[in-house]
């Protein structure tokens, strides 16, 4: 199976780490969809990473169905409960730690695509509050657990470590690792699994 995306996204990396866990081979095709001649659009409509091609051509898209579907290989390594409440909770987990990406890209996006006298100070406030108080509600759930969910590391850690792993790579002004001293614990606890080292963010 190939999986289009690129070497800093946080949800492709996400995908990478799920798949690295259930010791799922993906060949990672690397494309910038900024770029003119970019062809993900021919992939996935919406010009979006990441994009799953399986092997009889078959494309499985967004960060969230793919895990599910590669959920379905390795039914020995278990990342998402099978309980559908225990399930809920972790898929939870994982959507909050995605909306703290999709804000937080959305404010780096104001500074980086507009000149300064045409961003919205507002907006870019707007969506840091989401993130600040996403990072408050994680670092309440985590406490002083090793993991989030029942203290098992699970999907709900690759998608904690994946949006703090992004935070600490693209924002480094934020310095929310001092304010949430427990989620920098949680990241470098991660950080020391292979499949955190071997999808590290690089340009």
């Amino acid at each position: 199976m190939i999986l289009m995306g690129s070497l800093t996204s946080p949800f492709v990396r996400k995908v990478r780490i799920f798949a690295l866990e259930k010791k799922i081979p993906l060949e990672l095709v690397c494309d910038d969809v900024w770029n003119q001649s970019s062809t993900i659009k021919n992939i996935n409509p919406l010009g979006k990473i990441p994009c799953l091609i399986l092997n009889d051509g078959n494309v499985i898209v967004d960060s969230r169905t793919i895990i599910d579907y590669l959920n379905s290989f390795s039914l020995n390594i278990n990342l998402i409960p099978d309980n559908p409440l225990e399930r809920a909770q972790v898929k939870t987990c994982e959507s909050m730690a995605d909306g703290l990406l999709d804000a937080a890209i959305l404010a780096r996006r104001e500074v980086i695509f507009r000149t300064p006298e045409k961003q919205s100070i507002e907006w870019i406030n707007w969506q840091m509050e989401k993130v600040e108080t996403t990072l408050s509600l994680m670092s309440k759930n985590l406490g002083s657990q090793k993991w989030l969910h029942q203290d098992q590391f699970s999907l709900a850690d690759i998608a904690l470590g994946s949006a703090l792993g992004w935070l600490a790579y693209r924002l480094t002004t934020m310095e929310w690792q001092k304010k949430y001293q427990n989620l920098n614990e949680f990241l470098n606890r991660a950080g020391l699994r292979e499949s955190f080292k071997a999808t590290a963010p690089k340009e």
